[in-house]
């Protein structure tokens, strides 16, 4: 799982060390070398785990997708954004006097009010 690109759909694999990564800042942060560039990459679909080669000279619209799948992998990325959240009183700490009205419960009825019960006593 890449923490740079959330919506990676495919893995690439590196011409210079033969093994596969999310994009090129996860093979930066792992390996000492620097990426070698080449034209003919290698990927491995991430929704059907089928490989395919893809010649970049030759790119087109319809490269985009997956041979196998027809998977979408060319897409704009998601990358992770610093968010600020305001912390507050956790409802899960103390849901005590929470009412759920969708469950309900049983209805409390008394020795008297219930006719059947009454003739038993007598």
């Amino acid at each position: 799982m890449c923490k740079h690109i959330l919506n990676a759909q495919v893995s690439i694999r590196s011409p210079c060390c033969k093994q596969w990564f999310d994009c090129a800042q996860c093979h930066a942060e792992s390996k000492k070398h620097e990426l070698a560039q080449s034209m003919e990459m290698v990927f491995a679909c991430k929704k059907c785990k089928k490989c395919f080669r893809k010649d970049m000279n030759e790119f087109d619209d319809s490269d985009e997708y997956c041979p196998h799948c027809d998977n979408h992998f060319v897409l704009e990325a998601k990358e992770p954004k610093a968010r600020l959240e305001v912390e507050g009183e956790d409802i899960r700490k103390d849901a005590r006097m929470i009412k759920d009205e969708r469950v309900k419960g049983k209805e409390q009825v008394s020795v008297w009010e219930d006719e059947g019960q009454a003739v038993r006593l007598g």
